[in-house]
C-alpha cells in the first residue's frame, strides 16, 4: 500500500519502503530513555493455548524499547494464573500478569460496584480498562500501545511504526491508529469493517446527513484495527464501552477530545491476519452477529449524545439505505479481489448483509427502548475522585497476586 495519499481529515503516514524498522526501533530505544512506551495486552487464557500469541512473544522479546508489558487476563482459574505466569516468563521486559478473575480483583470489582462505577460484563473492554488502571497506577510511562493476542501474521515492526509517531518528540500526535489490508488463505478478510461499517457510514450520511463525526470515522482505512496507541496525558478522561464496540469507542473518543491534527493512522503491515470470529447467524449474542449489534450501538449512542434524533422510520430507512450501499461497496470488493488474485464468496457475504441489515434494526431498538443506557465504562479522573485510594490499592492486590501463586 505504498502510496501517500492524504484525506485530509485525519493524517495517514504510510509506509513507503524507505526507513528500516531496525532503524526506528533504534531511534525509540533512545527516546524511550527519557519517554518510557508500555504495551498492553489483553488476553484470554485460550489464546495461550493458540499458534499466535507464543509467536508475537517471540518477536516482543527482541524489542529493545518496551519500559514495561501489562497483560490482562480473562477466564483463567488459579491453576491458569500460574500456567500464565509461566508462559510470559520469557518476557525480558518488565511484565505483569493482571488475573482479573482473582479474589482480589474480583473485590476490586466489587468496590466499584459499590461506589456505583460498574466497569460492566467481562469483555475486552473492562480488560482494557483495568490495564489502564493499572498503567497509570505506575505512572511512569509517556506512550501506551496495545494490540491484540491473536495476530498470526506479527511482526516487531508493527509495534515499532505504531507508537514510532507518538514516542519521537518532533510529532504532534495523541493517538496513532494501525492499519493494515486483511488478506489470509487466498481470501479478502476484514468481513465486519468491509461489510458493515463502510456500508453503515455511507448509508447515516443519506439518511441523516452530513456529520463531522461521520466523515472523521470515515477517514479511517481500518476503523476497526485492534492496534492503536496513545499518549498518556489523555487516559485518564478517556472512556470506553465493555463490550464489542471498543474501537469505535476509542475513535469517537478521538473525536470528541482531542483536535484532529492530533490524530493519525499508520500503516504497520504488509498484510495481517488473525483469528476469525464466526458469524453466529442463530444466535445474535455472539460472533460476528453480536459485534455487529454492539457496533451499531456504539454509533447510535454517539450520534444521538452528538444531537441526532433518531426514530423506527429512520432505522427502517438506514437499513433498507444500507443494504444497497452494502451490496454497492460488494461489487468493488469481488472486482478488487479478482484483480489481485484473491477468493471472495458472493453468495456468504450477500447472507452476512442480510444479517448486519437486520442487526441494524436490532440495535435500533435496543437503543430505543433505552436511549438513557450509560454504554461506556466510567473514566479514570472520576474512579479517582469516587475512591482515590483505589489505584493504589488495585496495584497492591495485583502486587499480592503475583506474591502468593508464584
Amino acid at each position: 500500500m505504498a502510496d501517500f495519499h492524504q484525506n485530509g481529515n485525519v493524517a495517514t503516514l504510510h509506509n513507503l519502503r524507505t526507513q528500516s524498522a531496525e532503524d526506528m526501533a533504534r531511534e525509540l530505544t533512545a527516546i524511550g530513555q527519557s519517554r518510557k512506551i508500555s504495551l498492553i495486552l489483553p488476553s484470554l487464557y485460550s489464546e495461550l493455548e493458540g499458534e499466535a500469541l507464543p509467536k508475537i512473544l517471540d518477536e516482543l522479546a527482541t524489542v529493545p524499547y518496551l519500559h514495561r508489558i501489562i497483560i490482562g487476563l480473562d477466564r483463567a482459574d488459579e491453576d491458569q494464573y500460574r500456567a500464565a505466569r509461566k508462559f510470559f516468563a520469557r518476557l525480558p521486559q518488565d511484565h505483569v500478569v493482571i488475573w482479573n478473575d482473582s479474589p482480589r480483583m474480583k473485590a476490586i470489582h466489587e468496590r466499584l460496584e459499590a461506589l456505583g462505577i460498574d466497569p460492566g460484563e467481562p469483555g475486552k473492554g473492562r480488560n482494557v480498562w483495568f490495564c489502564i488502571g493499572y498503567l497509570l497506577g505506575q505512572a511512569d510511562s509517556a506512550v501506551m500501545a496495545l494490540h491484540d493476542c491473536d495476530i498470526v501474521t506479527y511482526k516487531a515492526e508493527m509495534l515499532t511504526r505504531m507508537v514510532y509517531p507518538l514516542a519521537h518528540p518532533s510529532f504532534p500526535y495523541q493517538l496513532a491508529k494501525g492499519f493494515y489490508p486483511r488478506i489470509g488463505d487466498g481470501k479478502l478478510n476484514g468481513r465486519v469493517s468491509r461489510l458493515l461499517v463502510s456500508p453503515i457510514l455511507i448509508a447515516l450520511q443519506k439518511v441523516i446527513g452530513t456529520r463531522d463525526y461521520i466523515d472523521f470515522l470515515r477517514a479511517f482505512r481500518y476503523p476497526l484495527s485492534g492496534e492503536f496507541a496513545l499518549r498518556i496525558a489523555p487516559l485518564p478522561d478517556l472512556r470506553i464501552p465493555s463490550d464489542w464496540g471498543l474501537e469505535i469507542g476509542v475513535l469517537s473518543e478521538a473525536w470528541r477530545n482531542m483536535a484532529p491534527k492530533s490524530v493519525c493512522q499508520v500503516e504497520i503491515a504488509e498484510n495481517y491476519d488473525h483469528k476469525h470470529q464466526p458469524v453466529s447467524e442463530d444466535d445474535a449474542a455472539k460472533g460476528l452477529s453480536r459485534m455487529s449489534v454492539d457496533i451499531c450501538k456504539a454509533l447510535f449512542r454517539k450520534l444521538a449524545a452528538d444531537g441526532t434524533v433518531f426514530s423506527e422510520e429512520i432505522f427502517r430507512s438506514l437499513k433498507a439505505t444500507y443494504y444497497r450501499c452494502a451490496l454497492d461497496l460488494l461489487e468493488a470488493y469481488s472486482a478488487d479481489a479478482r484483480l489481485n488474485g484473491l477468493s471472495l464468496d458472493r453468495h456468504r457475504e450477500e447472507k452476512m448483509i442480510e444479517l448486519f441489515a437486520q442487526n441494524i434494526m436490532t440495535a435500533g431498538q435496543v437503543f430505543l427502548e433505552n436511549p438513557a443506557e450509560q454504554p461506556f465504562i466510567p473514566n479514570w479522573s472520576r474512579v479517582h475522585a469516587a475512591d482515590p485510594g483505589l489505584t493504589s490499592d488495585m496495584l497492591k492486590a495485583v502486587a499480592e497476586d503475583q506474591e502468593e501463586y508464584a
